[in-house]
């Protein structure tokens, strides 16, 4: 990687990402009012990047923040920030990118702190390699899935179909699953009336007699990649989709399932409260599915994790790695 430094697109401008800044008196810090997306590319290359515009857009409607900004002049702003910042990549990054739009400064403050009115768009771009930061292994055991007594929030109280930063559910349940033993535990929650819905940054599927089996899209987040397995993986495989509402006993029954999140596609879940998942290894679905997502888009995507893990572990060799986050999956 070059020392060109990243800059980040704020409202129009590029600003050092270390100077990108918000108010204290945004209503995103107040009340978590803020709308997101995040991308990723192959090959360098932006990977259904409409298609998480779109949802970013059916967002701000939901939520009615006064947007001015179309998504073509979205679109635009996106790869004018990765352009920007493409000095600052290595020739095997991928770019992530965040979007982040917010309602802005709260009425009440803006006459008396002054500042900007009206909305804030912040576009970032950085390694995507930080966010699969030793997920490599996780491709040949598997995850466990742990179920914490937090509960998904139903769409009846907050849609989760609003991908928001209003949050606070989902790192309740993943301090509690940390606490178990073990570095492959991530939480499955469950709807309050018991039923499989996501994970805190994936959606969930089970395969059971060669049939991809999700949660139905009610009170879930309907995931880009979610969308890909269903509406173009599995077809290209000759593999049926059934959405429906699942029970704890049905993943218990499935012979495989996995998870999906846009940095790392899909990952295999082999356990459930470390009760093992079918034969408690990798599934050929799953294997099939990742096969042909890597063939769709030139890159070998196990590989590529894989090959970013091994690096990593040498630079933290040398001193501090700069890599230590899971970022928002979907």
């Amino acid at each position: 990687m070059s020392d060109a430094k990243r800059v980040v697109y704020y409202n129009g401008e590029f600003v050092p990402e270390n100077e990108a800044r918000i108010s204290i008196y945004d209503s995103a810090l107040m009340f978590g009012d803020m709308v997101f997306e995040m991308t990723r590319s192959f090959n360098k290359k932006q990977f259904k990047l409409r298609e998480h515009l779109e949802r970013l857009y059916a967002s701000i409607k939901m939520v009615r923040i006064p947007l001015a900004m179309t998504m073509d002049e979205m679109e635009q702003a996106v790869y004018q920030t990765i352009e920007a910042n493409a000095p600052a990549f290595g020739a095997d990054d991928e770019h992530r990118v965040m979007i982040d739009v917010s309602r802005g400064l709260l009425s009440i403050y803006q006459d008396i702190v002054g500042g900007r009115p009206g909305p804030n768009v912040i576009i970032a771009d950085f390694p995507l390699r930080w966010t699969v930061a030793g997920m490599g292994k996780l491709f040949d055991t598997g995850i466990n899935c742990v179920i914490p007594s937090q509960r998904a929030i139903p769409a009846y109280l907050l849609d989760p179909k609003i991908k928001n930063r209003s949050r606070l559910h989902y790192l309740m349940a993943n301090i509690e699953v940390s606490q178990y033993e073990g570095d492959n535990n991530w939480a499955l929650l469950l709807d309050p009336d018991g039923f499989i819905t996501e994970g805190t940054g994936d959606n969930f599927f089970i395969v059971k007699n060669n049939v991809i089996i999700s949660p139905e899209g009610r009170n879930i987040l309907r995931g880009i990649s979610r969308a890909y397995v269903m509406n173009e993986l599995a077809p290209q495989l000759g593999l049926a989709v059934v959405e429906k509402n699942l029970e704890v006993y049905d993943v218990m029954m499935a012979d495989e399932a996995f998870i999906t999140g846009t940095p790392f596609c899909i990952l295999p879940v082999t356990a459930l409260n470390h009760a093992p998942i079918g034969d408690g290894g990798v599934g050929p679905v799953t294997r099939r599915l990742l096969e042909q997502w890597s063939h769709n888009t030139g890159v070998d995507i196990i590989r590529q994790i894989k090959d970013w893990n091994l690096a990593d572990e040498k630079k933290r060799a040398e001193g501090p790695s700069p890599y230590s986050f899971k970022g928002q999956a979907e």
